[in-house]
């Protein structure tokens, strides 16, 4: 009796402390991996995979192009707060905010955005780039990829462009890589024109809207020209490399030249994605003796035993027992 009641505790304060544990971990991940992200080397490679103004361009070349540092979970998406006025040593500049204030929501920002120069050095585009660990379960990824290009351009008005001079709309690439897909992919996503009645040559430009799904694969892409972003992102993000197998990969096969910081933030990374693996160990274990004191609930309700002696056996209230015997999909006994 005492054993079980035990057994019961420590899974139900096992489960909190992992639960805790995991939130703030998954947190400090999410942060690391938005500092990898918005390194301009990294950064210059996913262009010269995925912009098609950098297609076949020396990832270097790219890297003078990226104007400033790269905002990284400070400019929200709502309307009203994308494109809000900066107070700068007294000037007023109006420019990127990366915050979202959805209702019900919490605040949710771009993860890393920026604005990069064309080869002209003259011409500029938006680039937001987005992590995810995996595709959520919970919405499309897709919509909320469409919803984050949308407000790269509406954002625009006021900033980049004033009152009805549209044809000054910056081209914008929201580009997203998903971790821990079931094989590497690569897809590009733009506005098309559908005749459908006669052919009109309407002004404008399609390719003012890009967004880029990149998936990441679980087992690390091989040398392979096709694969070299994927490689590099794979293991940039990798839960099974070493931080020095990381960075000798990144320094040997893309010449990405590594400071102090990256070197930390690489080493942090490794850190936080062995925490978290191992929490969901511990998670799975504390599951896996909560299962099995539900079964022997069961199983005693089944041979004949009371509300009562379940209750005395276990440690827990009627009102437990009765949920665990109905998930069990037992009639309850009056």
């Amino acid at each position: 009796m005492c054993d079980d009641a035990a057994v019961w505790e420590e899974f139900l304060n096992t489960e909190i402390k992992n639960a805790v544990m995991a939130a703030e971990k998954e947190a400090q991940y999410d942060e690391c991996a938005k500092r990898l992200l918005e390194q301009k080397e990294i950064l210059a490679h996913i262009l010269e995979r995925t912009v098609e103004e950098f297609q076949g361009m020396d990832p270097k070349e790219i890297v003078p192009l990226i104007e400033g540092k790269p905002y990284i979970s400070r400019v929200p998406t709502a309307p009203g707060l994308t494109n809000q006025a900066l107070e700068v040593s007294g000037r007023r500049i109006v420019g990127l905010n990366t915050e979202n204030a959805e209702k019900h929501e919490g605040l949710i920002r771009f993860d890393v955005i920026f604005y990069v120069r064309m080869r002209n050095g003259i011409s500029q585009m938006i680039i937001n780039v987005e992590a995810q660990k995996d595709e959520p379960g919970k919405y499309n990824i897709l919509n909320r990829a469409i919803f984050y290009a949308s407000r790269l351009i509406s954002s625009q008005k006021e900033r980049d462009f004033e009152n009805t001079n549209y044809n000054d709309i910056k081209c914008v690439y929201s580009i997203w890589v998903c971790m821990n897909m079931a094989k590497d992919s690569l897809c590009h996503i733009r506005l098309t024109k559908n005749d459908m009645v006669g052919c009109y040559d309407w002004k404008g430009r399609l390719d003012l809207i890009n967004i880029v799904m990149i998936g990441l694969a679980k087992k690390l892409s091989e040398h392979d020209d096709m694969l070299r972003l994927h490689r590099l992102l794979g293991a940039l993000f990798s839960q099974v490399l070493t931080p020095e197998e990381r960075l000798d990969l990144m320094h040997k096969e893309y010449d990405i030249q590594i400071d102090e910081d990256f070197r930390r933030d690489v080493s942090v990374m490794c850190n936080l994605s062995q925490g978290i693996k191992e929490a969901g160990i511990a998670e799975g274990e504390a599951r896996g003796r909560a299962e099995k004191e539900a079964q022997v609930i069961v199983n005693m309700y089944r041979n004949g035993f009371t509300l009562e002696q379940i209750s005395l056996a276990t440690g827990k209230d009627a009102g437990e027992i009765t949920a665990i015997i109905k998930k069990g999909k037992l009639a309850f006994r009056k």
